[in-house]
């Protein structure tokens, strides 16, 4: 890409995987040079999708990850993150991972009936949900839809513990929600940050929120007696890692009380993906960012195995964690998951009268 895509964090649409034949849509390019078809469009447009599930709760059994129960309730993320993990489930979808992901959005607006019915169903066991595992549960589209609002009214209504991660100052909206559950120790907050580069944040993920702005966010969830960390993520090589201990020192500052890392991850598409946007954002520092992320990841660029996918192994790996520590410890910020949330004021309310969401 000579020009990168304005608002958006990838630089290809490129077809599922799982599609035997993809055409592309004509009237969508401009300015369609002979020979290269697979030019996006230089504003493609959002558009919404309703995704009718049946349920709404994910189980997960991961060892990389500090929660056993998620809800998402959207399916692509505008938010726009070049480098999101999540960006390879859009195939399943028939979608591409690439600019479909950010632009077609699926929400669940049944997301707090479903939820209201699992959590009656006989032997359902609390343990906490966690809001914001593959895609942010505060993404733009979220200030109209408020899924996530109406799953938090309902998750307060039965005393059911969750945590929430997002990049997204929305999450101040639903400060009384929030506070009302971490006052019954049933609630945490993380904000991820990426990087204090308002530019970098611009190219890298283009539609979330300044990093300023996150900072102030992390202050007003603390200020409420909200216990809030910050996950430094994704350290990517040679580009924001020499930010590590910045964001730590400003996290810190703003009240953050608990901080972790996580290394780029770079599954299926992604792979593809970050090295357009290493093309069109970083051309002279790409091969020193793919060389230190295999030092990482055993000569491989991706390394799915558990225990290590987080933050890798090998010389690059133990330096950022070395340094990580060093700093929390200098800063008083606490690492890990922290106490357990409380899962026995969990309650099956009598039945009432069902939300309408959209």
């Amino acid at each position: 890409m000579d020009v990168p895509i304005k608002g958006r964090g990838a630089q290809s649409n490129h077809a599922s995987r799982f599609l035997r034949l993809a055409t592309d849509a004509s009237p969508e390019f401009v300015d369609l040079p002979a020979g290269d078809e697979e030019l996006p469009p230089r504003h493609p447009a959002t558009r919404l999708h309703v995704d009718a599930a049946r349920t709404v709760i994910s189980r997960n059994d991961s060892p990389d990850v500090p929660f056993g129960q998620s809800i998402n309730p959207y399916r692509g993320c505008e938010h726009g993150c070049v480098y999101c993990f999540a960006r390879p489930t859009h195939a399943y979808l028939d979608h591409s991972p690439g600019l479909d992901f950010e632009t077609q959005i699926y929400a669940k607006p049944e997301a707090a009936r479903l939820l209201d019915a699992e959590l009656r169903r006989r032997g359902y066991q609390p343990d906490p949900i966690h809001l914001g595992a593959n895609t942010d549960p505060y993404q733009p589209l979220e200030r109209e839809a408020r899924l996530t609002r109406q799953i938090l009214e309902k998750l307060l209504e039965f005393g059911h513990p969750v945590t929430v991660l997002t990049k997204g100052t929305l999450i101040e909206r639903d400060i009384d929600l929030l506070a009302e559950l971490a006052r019954r120790g049933l609630a945490r907050a993380a904000i991820s940050i990426t990087t204090l580069d308002a530019q970098l944040k611009r190219t890298l993920e283009p539609r979330a929120a300044s990093p300023a702005a996150r900072l102030r966010t992390v202050a007003a969830l603390t200020a409420a007696g909200i216990p809030t960390a910050v996950l430094v993520a994704p350290v990517i090589p040679a580009v924001n890692d020499h930010e590590l201990e910045g964001i730590l020192e400003a996290a810190a500052r703003a009240g953050a009380r608990r901080a972790g890392w996580i290394l780029l991850r770079l599954p299926r598409e992604v792979r593809g993906l970050m090295s357009e946007w290493l093309a069109a954002h970083r051309p002279l520092a790409a091969a020193r960012v793919m060389n230190l992320l295999r030092d990482a990841r055993g000569g491989r660029d991706s390394d799915a195995r558990f225990h290590s996918r987080m933050r890798g192994d090998g010389a690059y790996a133990a330096l950022i964690d070395r340094r990580f520590e060093s700093a929390v410890r200098r800063l008083g910020l606490e690492t890990g998951s922290g106490e357990p949330l409380d899962c026995t004021q969990f309650r099956v309310p009598p039945a009432g009268g069902q939300l309408t969401l959209f």
